[in-house]
């Protein structure tokens, strides 16, 4: 039970993606390929020479050859913030990625993803093992001690992916990192325009860049509100209700 708890469940599968088509002309999705994986490799070269500079440029390079525009509204991000937003896409890590520099917390598994896994390792990922909870406080300190030496940190409370008209309980545990450190937290909302970005049901990761590159455009809003600044002793679940209730104002509704 206690496994299960780490390991959230979507109930988003395949019926959830637009079927209205958006295709792009024929032969942009081999070239976008192309770009896209000429792009990562030329990046990954230069990634540990230029750190954080390059990782932004690599990420917003990539989501330029997929024809992705990245639409940015709300408060400007201050270092040292724990950043939480719903969780739609591989995609969302691209998009964290390039509009500011954060470490990320990510399942392990994201760490042996082609290219992405790279990406999240180089920006200093921290990876859960969700299949040892007992692993779970150290995590927690690690994050608390990342924030407490000014790193933001990026974190997808949901545990899992969504299609983005639908999304998971926030799971409070990361808060406790943000309330240890004193660091603020940063609701964010993360929209795309078309749920067929979604990565969920039985997706594989080639399957998912292959449906994105064959889109014709894609956007993808990144709100983010005002930060909550907890008091010392708050109640982590007290503040994870209150991150997602304010995510993004009425376009979000707190989940159950």
């Amino acid at each position: 039970m206690i496994a299960a708890m780490w390991q959230p469940v979507s109930g988003c599968g395949d019926h959830c993606r637009d079927a209205a088509g958006r295709s792009a002309f024929p032969g942009v999705t081999t070239l976008r390929m192309i770009a896209l994986g000429a792009v990562l490799v030329g990046g990954l070269v230069l990634a540990p020479l230029l750190r954080g500079l390059a990782l932004r440029g690599i990420a917003r390079g990539m989501l330029a050859v997929l024809g992705i525009r990245v639409v940015r509204r709300g408060p400007a991000l201050r270092p040292g913030s724990l950043l939480v937003a719903n969780h739609v896409s591989w995609l969302d890590i691209l998009v964290l990625m390039a509009v500011a520099p954060v470490r990320l917390v990510a399942k392990g598994e994201v760490g042996a993803w082609p290219g992405i896994g790279s990406l999240a390792g180089l920006s200093g990922a921290i990876f859960i093992d969700r299949s040892r909870p007992k692993a779970l406080p150290a995590t927690v300190a690690e994050v608390a001690g990342a924030l407490r030496s000014g790193r933001t940190v990026a974190a997808f409370p949901e545990g899992t992916t969504f299609c983005g008209t639908s999304q998971g309980r926030f799971r409070p545990a990361l808060f406790q990192a943000a309330i240890d450190a004193g660091a603020p937290v940063v609701p964010a909302s993360i929209r795309y325009d078309s749920t067929a970005a979604a990565f969920i049901g039985d997706d594989t990761l080639v399957d998912s860049v292959r449906r994105v590159a064959a889109l014709r455009s894609l956007t993808v809003t990144l709100v983010t509100a005002p930060a909550l600044r907890p008091e010392p002793g708050a109640d982590r679940r007290m503040l994870a209700r209150a991150a997602q209730a304010s995510m993004g104002g009425s376009a979000y509704r707190l989940a159950a």
